[in-house]
């Protein structure tokens, strides 16, 4: 029984290298990804920079599957705002991702949206994106195959050689986002030059796949209500598509917002039912979700808890007429 159990430790630690450290040529990674998408818009879609009238800042913070030893956790920082004098918006992002608290990723990106004016009511903002990032593996959380006693289970030391160096690398990224008062639709590509994160050899690739992503939604005012009173009423459907090598989701939901109140529901094919609330005011806006696993792990990993915290900055009004993007703040 021992041994059985040891084999299968043995199973799932060198699954995690190769997911990790990309030693199969087909092993591909994948971009965390957040539950509240237009929280942070500008990782959404870097042509979402100084799409407000004021500048804002968002801070975004993820755990998936909280009850499981190998957790995923990210956070988020961002700040964006427009800029008259180049005709569009700025922005940045922190980010810093520990995925089974093994391998961590930090990443800083800086954002050039250009807005255009195409007619009194359609506007279309273009965005490009730069990224210098870093991926490290702790080695010391990994056990091979040699390191085991057949009686006594990992009590050896390994001889694979140890590779604690991290990637550094560029990035590249573009984004589109056509809108109106009511209606908007996007479509952004991440990783354009497919970086090269292999730890093991330059020799044999592994490459960071590019990650397109297709949005489209509307806010449609009930009972009359203008989009921009504090009484707001409105409801947003929305479709969110993201592909990235051979993973693929579909996320279909549904914002309501009563005055300073916010809720949504959401459904991520074959994988989970999302629900998320909200309050926002003027200045601040605070969300929370949670993910309901849909599979044999909705149990055992206690789904995954996000909280967003968002500050919109005070500005004097603007000279020019500019429409902002009526988005969901969530």
């Amino acid at each position: 029984m021992l041994i059985k159990i040891a084999i299968n430790k043995v199973k799932v630690h060198l699954l995690l290298l190769c997911l990790i450290i990309g030693s199969v040529s087909q092993v591909q990674a994948q971009d965390p990804e957040f539950t509240q998408f237009y929280s942070n818009p500008i990782y959404l879609n870097p042509a979402f920079a100084g799409s407000r009238l004021c500048p804002r800042f968002v801070m975004n913070y993820r755990n998936e599957w909280p009850n499981i030893s190998g957790n995923f956790v990210t956070t988020a920082a961002s700040y964006d705002q427009k800029v008259e004098g180049l005709n569009g918006g700025l922005g940045l992002i922190v980010l810093s991702d520990n995925a089974a608290k093994t391998l961590q990723t930090s990443r800083v990106s800086l954002i050039y949206s250009y807005h255009q004016k195409v007619t009194r009511k359609f506007s279309i903002n273009f965005g490009i994106e730069g990224s210098y990032y870093q991926k490290s593996v702790d080695w010391d959380r990994l056990t091979f195959g040699d390191m085991i006693d057949p009686r006594r289970g990992f009590v050896y030391q390994t001889n694979d050689v140890r590779r604690d160096d991290p990637v550094n690398n560029l990035d590249f990224s573009a984004g589109v986002v056509g809108y109106t008062e009511q209606f908007y639709a996007g479509f952004a590509v991440h990783h354009l030059t497919e970086p090269n994160e292999s730890f093991l050899n330059s020799s044999v690739p592994s490459p960071l796949p590019m990650r397109f992503t297709g949005h489209v939604g509307a806010i449609i005012p009930l009972q009359g209500g203008s989009l921009y009173t504090e009484k707001e009423q409105s409801i947003s459907p929305n479709i969110l598509y993201t592909r990235q090598g051979e993973f693929q989701q579909l996320n279909m939901g549904l914002y309501v917002k009563k005055g300073s109140l916010v809720g949504g529901i959401w459904y991520r094919n074959k994988d989970a039912f999302i629900v998320t609330v909200g309050v926002e005011s003027d200045m601040v806006k605070v969300g929370y979700s949670y993910d309901v696993t849909m599979s044999k792990l909705s149990v055992l990993s206690g789904g995954s808890h996000e909280i967003s915290l968002g500050i919109n900055f005070y500005c004097e009004p603007k000279k020019k007429t500019y429409r902002p993007i009526s988005c969901p703040s969530f």
